[in-house]
């Protein structure tokens, strides 16, 4: 990833995956990009699981509950908000960080701090 002040440049709109995600490394730090194409969205979020503390959360898979986009852990199936990072699982496992993300000139940028 690039360094843009307060944004990181995560890859190309057209090097995305469509409709999942996948795990970008900011120093020690990771973090999962989603772009929801059907939504014509993107989402960040970091990457570790709270049930498991497993880095998965970039390999699982995306949808929505009434209009809510989530992505679901591939491991255990714990579900979080893409907007507000919210467990929606009705259980303890605590929300997630997310991230702003815009796109310039065709390349994606993920804010460097949570929102």
């Amino acid at each position: 990833m690039t360094e843009t002040s307060n944004w990181l440049a995560a890859c190309r709109v057209e090097d995305a995956v469509e409709n999942g995600g996948v795990c970008v490394k900011n120093g020690e730090e990771q973090i999962a990009l989603f772009y929801f194409k059907r939504r014509n969205e993107w989402f960040a979020t970091q990457n570790e699981c709270p049930h498991r503390k497993q880095m998965a959360l970039s390999r699982g898979m995306i949808g929505s509950t009434t209009d809510e986009p989530k992505v679901a852990c591939p491991f255990h199936k714990k579900t979080f908000s893409l907007h507000t990072g919210e467990c929606l699982s009705g259980d303890e496992c605590g929300a997630i960080k997310t991230y702003p993300v815009k796109i310039d000139n065709g390349v994606v940028y993920i804010g460097k701090y949570p929102k």
